[in-house]
């Protein structure tokens, strides 16, 4: 049975997440160095700062649900593989960008039940704006006043004498099969995004498509994953084409996706042919 995060609760976590979000904030304007983790991926004190505030944050809201957090990724698939629901935890999405300095990161919150998100919480301090989705419930997008939120919905896909599609991708991280694949898409206009803000704008309707056909983990995506399905989208195994599922095994990286406002032949057919057998699946 899906978790139901009442309304108390949500503003709860919305509030926590934006304190979060300020200390990051105050680090991201006074400077800071940048240190780097055993796999090479950059890490500031704002993720460490970001981490140790969610994570306390969701232990005090629901002590009985286990947390799993970037920062915190270290816990055996032994434990893990108990879970039938737990919150899942990227403090900084989007390092790269801190460091850039362009503003293109976010602050995220997942609960993942039976493999599923089913509450996510997106914000973006520098950009003023917090995305949720909660499943059965809809999605939603607060700007300057978190008391005033705007529904968000997905866009059906444009017909080709209608509009060009939109397709967002990633300031940093692109890939051959991906310029492929949107080369056999229809005429369309690419937007490049940094962190999990590209999965928020196939939620509320601004992108059609954003193919990832590189590595992530599963922090980076399953509070968007929330926000997209709850606003009518699907998030998809790129491969299978079977939505996304997570701690379904000891690996946190995801298989590469999708994530579509509706699902289509027109960009299902080409995505077959753009990939290659060296792409691992994670099921």
């Amino acid at each position: 049975m899906t978790t139901f995060i009442d309304r108390h609760t949500r503003t709860q976590l919305l509030n926590g997440v934006y304190e979060a979000g300020n200390r990051v904030m105050e680090i991201y304007q006074k400077g800071f160095d940048v240190d780097f983790k055993e796999d090479t991926s950059p890490l500031t004190a704002a993720d460490t700062a970001a981490h140790y505030a969610l994570v306390e944050l969701l232990h005090e809201l629901t002590p009985e649900v286990p947390v799993l957090s970037e920062e915190s990724a270290h816990i055996p698939w032994e434990r893990r593989r108990l879970w039938s629901r737990y919150w899942l935890v990227d403090p900084l999405d989007g390092t790269k960008e801190f460091i850039k300095g362009n503003g293109e990161f976010t602050l995220n919150i997942a609960l993942v039940e039976q493999g599923e998100p089913v509450f996510g919480v997106v914000h973006a301090p520098v950009l003023q704006r917090t995305w949720l989705g909660q499943y059965g419930e809809g999605s939603w997008r607060f700007g300057d006043n978190p008391d005033a939120p705007q529904e968000i919905f997905i866009r059906s896909l444009p017909e080709s004498n209608e509009c060009r599609w939109k397709i967002v991708g990633s300031r940093s991280h692109g890939s051959d099969e991906f310029e492929a694949f949107c080369a056999a898409l229809p005429e369309h206009e690419r937007i490049s995004m940094g962190s999990s803000l590209k999965l928020c704008l196939v939620a509320e309707g601004e992108a059609d498509l954003y193919p990832r056909l590189a590595p992530t983990s599963e922090w980076d995506t399953a509070a968007a994953h929330a926000v997209v399905t709850a606003a009518g989208g699907v998030v998809l195994n790129a491969r299978t084409l079977q939505p996304l599922r997570y701690n379904q095994e000891d690996s946190t990286l995801n298989p590469w996706f999708v994530a579509a406002g509706e699902r289509s032949p027109a960009w299902e057919q080409p995505l077959s042919f753009c990939l290659t057998p060296r792409e691992p699946i994670n099921s």
